[in-house]
């Protein structure tokens, strides 16, 4: 069996790698020649732990492919970008433009699988073009099917293959040939469901971790208002068995959170007040986290040296989508001040904050020559720094990297004595999410075929709402 990934990025690539490794003929389409090179080569630049070991390998043993144009392949899965415009409006082009070329290469009985986080009613639409660009194949031939990753960056391999999925088929048949394939790769329970529900999802649980973000925001600004250190309360509030606040920060990025609400606000503008409000609360705290340093900062007459720690939209990886970290340095930059970026996952700035004169330093230049520290990404480099950080007359932590030390206060155990240097409060209760390696479907007799083509075992009966 052979199938096409398309979209060589964070999520396609170890995708890709991953059904290579399992067995499969794989060939990984992209748009970029240097991704198609360097995969070629066997060799990708990627700090995904295991990745490019694993992608050595299997383009050693001839799993793996890379090339610029579709080809024929029995699934082809889409892990494609979909952004908003300037209007906060989803952007689906790169899928559109994926589908087109993929179109005059389809047969009957292909799968196409969406993985890319889309609006609701997006995986109809896809069947819809793809029957206006093929009116010879037979109606409901394709079968089309959304599973969106669930995986981050710095944890790909492990999490595709251990979290749950969700996988949702425009009819039954589809879901369960999706779900049959992706067995092969995940060791996970996999739910099935109709594609519009799967779609649903996975952006109600991006904007369920965006509010709860935005909520910890807005009381780290009502902390700040009533002199009271928003990380310590919030290690006391979660000592409630009920309460789990999240960490406050400069705001939040990558390309979920910052996006994906988005889709639920155009798929229903008039009853998502409240998503709204969290997207709008944190896409402001950017610009407040750049005044409170410019705060720390009110006793200078000229513009000053700062120090940005972190460029990163989330601890230890090179990843800059959509980072508050890069936004508060691009901020502070515009207002003039010279900006020292510390940022140890990457080789260069990106153009948009280099273009301001902003240099790439290290660590310990920055803490030397800075009039002030802003801790914008709780990257474990600083965290081992953090005595020579503490240090700095000036330091903004706007992630909590010295949180730790709200543990050293005292509590009363159950007989009532004090408990001094008492660490239990930062301790994480060990829970134990157990697999269950079964689909909840009955996928035993539906065993995967070198091709999805024996269609008298598998009625394209559309799914009821």
């Amino acid at each position: 069996m052979k199938i096409a990934v398309h979209g060589l990025g964070y999520i396609g690539l170890p995708t890709a790698a991953l059904f290579a490794e399992s067995g499969l003929e794989v060939v990984g389409v992209d748009i970029s020649p240097d991704v198609i090179d360097a995969i070629r080569r066997g060799g990708p630049e990627t700090r995904e732990p295991g990745l490019a070991k694993m992608i050595e390998r299997v383009v050693a043993e001839g799993c793996l492919r890379a090339v610029s144009k579709p080809e024929p392949a029995n699934a082809h899965i889409l892990c494609l970008p979909t952004p908003v415009d300037s209007q906060k409006r989803p952007l689906l082009r790169h899928i559109d433009a994926a589908l087109s070329s993929v179109a005059p290469h389809l047969r009957e009985g292909d799968l196409i699988v969406i993985e890319s986080t889309v609006p609701p009613g997006t995986t109809e639409m896809l069947a819809d073009k793809i029957a206006r660009l093929r009116p010879d194949l037979p109606n409901k031939s394709i079968f089309l099917a959304h599973c969106p990753e669930r995986a981050i960056p710095g944890a790909a391999l492990r999490e595709i293959a251990e979290n749950e999925r969700i996988i949702g088929g425009l009819c039954p048949t589809a879901s369960e040939m999706a779900a049959a394939l992706y067995r092969r790769i995940s060791r996970a329970r996999l739910n099935l469901t109709d594609a519009r529900t799967a779609e649903l999802c996975k952006l109600a649980e991006n904007a369920w971790r965006d509010t709860t973000i935005a909520y910890a925001n807005e009381l780290s600004l009502i902390c700040q208002k009533q002199g009271v250190d928003v990380w310590g309360l919030i290690n006391l509030a979660n000592r409630h068995p009920r309460v789990s606040i999240p960490k406050p920060g400069p705001g939040v990025g990558g390309h979920c959170l910052a996006v994906d609400p988005w889709f639920l606000v155009d798929a229903a503008p008039e009853c998502t007040e409240f998503i709204q409000a969290a997207r709008l609360r944190n896409d402001a705290m950017p610009e407040q986290t750049a005044d409170r340093i410019e705060q720390a900062l009110a006793h200078l007459s000229r513009p000053a040296r700062i120090a940005c720690l972190g460029l990163a939209y989330k601890p230890d990886t090179d990843d800059l989508r959509e980072s508050p970290a890069l936004a508060v340095a691009k901020i502070l930059a515009d207002r003039g001040h010279d900006i020292l970026a510390v940022e140890p996952h990457i080789k260069a700035l990106p153009p948009a904050l280099a273009s301001f004169g902003a240099r790439l330093v290290s660590c310990k230049t920055a803490l030397g020559d800075a009039d002030a520290v802003g801790i914008l990404v709780a990257h474990r480099a600083f965290a081992a720094r953090r005595t020579e950080i503490a240090l700095h007359p000036a330091v903004v932590d706007a992630v909590g990297l010295f949180s730790g030390t709200f543990g050293d206060g005292p509590t009363i155990d159950e007989a009532g004595r004090r408990i001094e240097n008492d660490n239990v409060a930062f301790a994480k209760p060990a829970q134990d999410f157990r697999v269950d390696a079964i689909a909840m479907a009955d996928l035993d007799r539906f065993e995967m075929r070198d091709s999805f083509r024996n269609l008298e075992d598998r009625p394209n009966a559309v799914l009821t709402e």
